[in-house]
């Protein structure tokens, strides 16, 4: 088989550096060279729909709940046999906690759950009626995806157990090493106007004491009276999302109800929040949020979901004077999807999404990387076009999540109410141990989490065209340096790729082969297989002054 070569131009070498630039002084201190410091950019994330994954306790299923208007096992049919489901199908905390080692196996190091907060006991009767692939409309739908709160401060009967509440659950997967990201809200609470009859728990919120302290009583946001009715001052009386409350963050008295709420998770254990709709709430709010809840818990780690594929917007919650929080980075799973369901694609084409100088993101290194998840249709690509995404997720800067089910290509290309969010259960997870795309990800996520340089390193790009794609990641800290050198080729054939600009002299180790690789003459040559990836790593200080300037300058553009 024919092999190509991708060589990398040589860089005329810098003459002189600036004295705040060199990475060596006089006396031996090295300058820090990094993307991020946020410790939580050691994670890889695991995505779990709750209810949707495993049932592992079987007694919490409630299956006759909701009386006329039943919780359970929702199935909307579609053409040639296609189905999805709008109920309750028995996934539990139980279940999460039963297949840690499952998780674990992948290289994933902390879970993200869908909410636990406890939502409505009955189908929604108000709004259009949901229908196979139907979105925006509530109707015959249940809370089953948790986002539905009637308090939030109380765990759903159907995700805890008698013998496994949340704190429990927190403290048994941190034995197991790993962290819990629990996602809040803030923007809304259940849908709560247009039912034929007001039904309990829609439009209504209480408190920790069990007491109600909002009731949207049915009525249209405009037919709210917040300055007269106390039940109805948590709202705005306007809408904003389809048939949802729309919380008044400004209120004093919402912000102290979830901000506490926030803060008791916390206690129970949360060591991460996801964010929902964090743009249909005001700046003004996060700041105060984020300086409360870091007031008591410094440098915690939160990033918010703004579905939109604009930088600069998204953007704005990552500076501090807005809270200062990390966001899903749409914009590159965007292209991600292009590029990886195209093997007609080009790494090029990810490239720009980086920002990795002048961009708008307070720091790019801390955002959270995807490529499809339970609110957009799943990634429609091959089994090779899942590989190479997951060996780009957990090689490029960000902090990576996959999606439960992704790591055998489940329901593959299928949207909301079409599959995206169908039932996993234990049996097909133990069917698909040994699925090629799983076995790729554990490769390459266990590679990111023994290298630090992969997680929190500086990326400096040295090429992506056509199916190739090579970049340095550097981490110089605390008088030790780590060099990973990440080869990519998403093509269907071999490649021998190599590198000669600023390849420092030496050994160097590939990690997912265990073999090692001399420079010669200030180049490095890999043959790198189809549909793979090579990790070279170098734990040596660097010995070229002009790449620690290259290096420097790129952190000074960040």
């Amino acid at each position: 088989m024919a092999l190509m070569k991708l060589t990398i131009p040589a860089a005329s070498v810098l003459l002189a550096l600036s004295l705040t630039g060199c990475s060596t002084t006089e006396q031996g201190v090295q300058e820090e060279i990094y993307g991020t410091k946020e410790p939580f950019a050691a994670q890889a994330i695991y995505f779990v729909l709750t209810d949707r994954f495993v049932d592992g306790d079987p007694t919490n299923n409630h299956e006759q709940q909701g009386g006329e208007n039943p919780t359970w096992e929702l199935r909307l049919n579609g053409p040639d046999g296609k189905f999805a489901n709008v109920g309750y199908m028995g996934g539990d905390l139980q279940g999460v906690l039963d297949n840690a080692d499952y998780i674990a196996d992948m290289g994933f190091t902390a879970v993200w759950l869908s909410p636990v907060l406890d939502n409505p006991d009955e189908a929604f009767t108000g709004d259009e009626q949901i229908t196979y692939g139907g979105q925006f409309k509530d109707g015959g739908k249940t809370g089953y995806h948790g986002y539905w709160a009637t308090n939030f401060y109380k765990p759903d009967e159907h995700l805890v157990s008698d013998s496994l509440s949340y704190a429990d659950f927190t403290g048994a997967m941190r034995k197991k090493g790993f962290k819990t990201v629990f996602d809040i809200v803030a923007n809304h609470g259940t849908p709560s106007w247009t039912m034929p009859v007001d039904q309990p728990g829609y439009g209504e919120l209480y408190n920790a004491d069990g007491e109600l302290v909002a009731d949207h009583m049915n009525l249209a946001p405009e037919a709210l009276s917040p300055q007269t009715e106390p039940l109805h001052a948590f709202f705005h009386p306007y809408p904003d999302l389809v048939k949802l409350s729309n919380l008044n963050e400004h209120n004093p008295a919402v912000q102290d109800y979830l901000i506490n709420s926030y803060l008791y998770w916390i206690e129970q254990g949360a060591d991460a929040f996801r964010i929902d709709t964090i743009r249909h709430v005001s700046h003004s709010f996060w700041w105060t949020m984020a300086e409360r809840i870091r007031a008591e818990h410094p440098g915690f780690y939160m990033f918010g979901e703004s579905f939109q594929y604009d930088a600069n917007f998204i953007a704005q919650h990552t500076q501090p004077k807005n809270g200062g929080i990390a966001v899903l980075d749409f914009p590159l799973q965007k292209a991600m999807v292009n590029v990886f369901e195209n093997a007609d694609s080009s790494f090029a084409a990810l490239a720009e999404h980086l920002y990795l100088t002048h961009g708008p993101y307070h720091n790019p290194y801390e955002l959270t990387t995807f490529y499809d998840n339970h609110d957009m249709a799943r990634m429609n690509a091959s089994d090779e076009g899942f590989i190479d995404a997951h060996n780009w997720l957990f090689t490029a800067r960000g902090i990576p999540v996959v999606y439960q089910g992704s790591e055998f290509a489940f329901m593959r290309g299928t949207a909301e109410h079409a599959g995206n969010r169908n039932f996993i259960g234990q049996a097909l997870l133990n069917e698909q141990r040994e699925n090629p795309i799983r076995q790729a990800l554990k490769a390459i996520a266990e590679v990111r989490k023994t290298t630090p340089a992969l997680q929190r390193g500086l990326q400096y790009n040295l090429a992506m065209e056509s199916d190739l794609a090579m970049f340095y990641r550097v981490l110089v800290e605390n008088g030790k340096t780590q060099i990973a050198l990440v080869m990519l080729n998403k093509g269907d054939t071999q490649v021998a790729m190599t590198a000669d600009k600023f390849v420092e002299a030496g050994v160097w180790q590939e990690q997912l082969t265990g073999k090692v690789a001399e420079t010669l003459n200030g180049t490095l040559i890999s043959t790198v297989p189809a549909h793979s990836a090579r990790v070279y790593v170098r734990n040596q200080p660097i010995s070229n002054p002009a790449f620690t300037q290259a290096l420097l300058n790129q952190m000074a553009r960040q």
